[in-house]
C-alpha cells in the first residue's frame, strides 16, 4: 500500500470509529429521523456505508451486473446485506468493519468522501457536530476538484476559484468561493444547504448549479 494510501485509509478509520460513537448514544426514532441523502433515514445510509467497507472490485462487478446495470436495484440489494433485523445489529455490522480496507475500486479518496459526506448526511439533521479532522476534508476537496466520480463535484465547480477558510485547500480559477472546507466539499457532493456556510462572488454561480 503506498504512503498516501495508508494515510487516506487512517483517516477512513478515524471518520468511521467517529461516525460510530455518535451512532451509539442515538435512540431508536433517531435511527429513523431522514438524512440529507435523499430518501435513506439513518439506518439506510449507515448500511450503505458498511457495503462500500465490504464489497471489492469483483463484487461490486457482480452485482451491478447482476442488477442489470441498475444502481437503485444494486444499493437496495446491498442494503438488505448489511441492515440487521434489529437496529443494534445494523450498528455491530459497521462497527466491524470501522478498520477494513476494502472498496470498490482504488480511489481511496472518494471513499474517504464516502464517509465523511455521508457521516454529515446523517448528523446535520440530528444537530451533532463533528470537527472531524480538516486535512481529511482537504484530501477529500483536493479529489472532488479535480473529478467527477460518484458525484459530477468537479463539473459543479467549473469556472470558479475555491478557497477554504480553514484549510490549504485552494482550486480553479474564476470567481471566488469561499469559506470552511467541510461546506466545500458538501456543497461539491451536492447539499446545497450547506451553501449558506460559503461566501463570494461565485456563491451565487453554485447556488445555480445546485440541481
Amino acid at each position: 500500500m503506498k504512503a498516501d494510501d495508508a494515510n487516506l485509509w487512517q483517516r477512513i478509520h478515524e471518520a468511521r470509529r467517529s461516525l460510530a460513537a455518535d451512532l451509539a448514544t442515538l435512540t431508536d426514532e433517531q435511527w429513523h429521523e431522514p438524512t440529507l441523502c435523499g430518501d435513506w433515514d439513518v439506518e439506510h445510509v449507515v448500511a450503505h456505508l458498511s457495503t462500500a467497507a465490504s464489497v471489492g472490485p469483483w463484487r461490486w462487478i457482480a452485482s451491478i451486473v447482476g442488477s442489470g446495470f441498475r444502481p437503485a436495484v444494486h444499493n437496495e440489494r446491498r442494503l438488505q446485506e448489511q441492515m440487521g433485523a434489529m437496529l443494534h445489529e445494523t450498528l455491530q455490522r459497521f462497527e466491524g468493519l470501522v478498520n477494513a480496507t476494502v472498496a470498490p475500486s482504488g480511489d481511496t479518496a472518494a471513499y474517504l468522501g464516502e464517509v465523511l459526506v455521508h457521516s454529515e448526511d446523517i448528523r446535520h439533521p440530528l444537530g451533532l457536530r463533528d470537527e472531524g479532522n480538516v486535512a481529511a476534508w482537504a484530501a477529500v476537496a483536493d479529489f472532488y476538484a479535480s473529478r467527477d466520480f460518484a458525484v459530477p463535484s468537479k463539473s459543479r465547480v467549473k469556472g470558479l476559484s475555491l478557497s477554504a477558510t480553514d484549510s490549504a485547500f485552494v482550486s480553479g480559477e474564476g470567481d471566488e468561493v469561499t469559506g470552511p472546507t467541510r461546506a466545500l466539499v458538501m456543497v461539491m457532493a451536492g447539499r446545497s444547504i450547506f451553501l449558506e456556510e460559503l461566501s463570494g462572488p461565485g456563491a451565487s454561480h453554485l447556488a445555480e448549479r445546485r440541481t
